[in-house]
């Protein structure tokens, strides 16, 4: 609720619509490219316990992600690979790195509107402005300590997953 005290009027109350997080009937579909076994659980364990009603897809490599995004492969059936609605996407990636993933993805006209966030342990100003001119839609640095990571995560899940509207 936001206080209205303008004029030197009484307070009241306005509702506000961050008031109330938005709720969705569908679960949403979060594709995590992560080659780091570790780093992926951390992430898979997180986002269930923040308890947002998704579904997290994982790509282990680049060229996986790629197969997935664009339904080759062993994803060529549709129900395998539903569309994301934010892509998690680390930038050292065995077989295509994650930069070319991310050129990829903004270069197709089907995929180019789906937020893609870059999670990584990379903190180098080249990735960084790189990961930008392929307008990448965040850069987090994956920080080395357990719970820094954690709460990293919790905060990707509220923004992204609880506060950000995705059209549908």
């Amino acid at each position: 609720m936001l206080s209205d005290q303008s004029r030197g009027s009484r307070t009241r109350n306005v509702p506000f619509a961050a008031d109330n997080p938005p709720s969705f009937q569908e679960p949403l579909v979060i594709l995590l490219i992560e080659d780091d076994p570790a780093h992926a659980e951390i992430v898979r364990r997180n986002l269930e316990r923040c308890g947002i009603a998704n579904a997290l897809q994982h790509a282990k490599d680049g060229q996986e992600a790629l197969d997935y995004l664009f339904h080759q492969g062993r994803y060529t059936d549709l129900a395998s690979a539903p569309r994301p609605q934010v892509i998690l996407l680390d930038l050292h990636l065995p077989k295509i790195e994650g930069l070319d993933v991310l050129r990829q993805i903004r270069a197709s006209e089907e995929l180019n509107g789906v937020p893609v966030v870059v999670l990584t342990t990379s903190a180098s100003e080249p990735d960084v402005e790189q990961a930008y001119a392929y307008r990448a839609s965040s850069y987090l640095v994956k920080p080395l300590d357990f719970d820094k990571f954690t709460r990293l995560i919790e905060s990707f899940s509220h923004y992204w997953l609880t506060w950000n509207r995705y059209p549908r």
